[in-house]
């Protein structure tokens, strides 16, 4: 059984704007962002991850590169920049304010049928999340009970996501990633048991030290609370 941690690069300056970047170059974290980046620091803490991978997008980086030249990440396994995790290529609607492209009739099947939707000279969002899942297979297949943090964009998080917990990719709309926010699954090679989602506050080390999920539990099992010895 693995544990999954996934983390929305923080806010940049294309979200500031109201643009999709997708992946042009140059889009860093806004000021705000890097402040989110610095709390992460204390939200990550003590964390331990066999493996951090990372999109090759800069503010993905930029995301994450407080917390490893923090005194947590001393444990810290492997760290890779992961092709596999990069944003979806948008093709010609990269650049373009969300405003405009909110009004182009591929809009409307996007939230509707997302499954079918190939972006103008870009990607299949199908082909984004089945490129983004075959890094999470491969990092299970590497360490069966490791820990692991995929550092990536919203789409990329909430097709996975939606993929890991059985979620119809035409259903992944309903999903929200908001910037820096973890998300945290047990995936035992198949699928995935939700522990954490789309949280934007909290640490998360604690979370990550308790016992990982095997199976579902009628009535919800009993949590990780231990009842006082008498």
């Amino acid at each position: 059984m693995s544990r999954l941690v996934f983390l929305r690069h923080a806010h940049s300056t294309a979200n500031n704007q109201g643009v999709l970047s997708g992946r042009l170059p140059g889009v860093s974290l806004s000021k705000d962002g890097f402040s989110q980046a610095e709390a992460l620091v204390e939200r990550l803490g003590a964390s331990s991850f066999d493996e951090v991978l990372v999109s090759p997008m800069e503010r993905c980086s930029q995301t994450i590169s407080p917390w490893l030249q923090s005194r947590y990440s001393k444990a810290l396994g492997k760290y890779r920049i992961e092709d596999n995790l990069n944003e979806v290529d948008y093709g010609l609607w990269s650049g373009r304010k969300l405003s405009r492209l909110s009004k182009e009739p591929l809009w409307k099947i996007i939230q509707s049928t997302p499954s079918k939707v190939q972006f103008p000279q870009g990607e299949k969002i199908k082909g984004a999340q089945k490129r983004a899942i075959k890094s999470v297979h491969e990092a299970h297949a590497n360490k069966k009970s490791g820990t692991f943090l995929f550092v990536s964009h919203g789409d990329i998080i909430k097709a996975t996501v939606a993929s890991l917990i059985g979620l119809p990719l035409d259903s992944f709309q309903n999903l929200i990633i908001n910037p820096a926010s973890l998300t945290v699954l047990d995936f035992d090679g198949r699928s995935g048991r939700l522990l954490a989602f789309n949280d934007t506050h909290s640490c998360i080390a604690p979370l990550l030290s308790t016992k990982k999920v095997g199976k579902a539990l009628i009535g919800g099992g009993s949590g990780t609370s231990k009842a006082k010895k008498r």
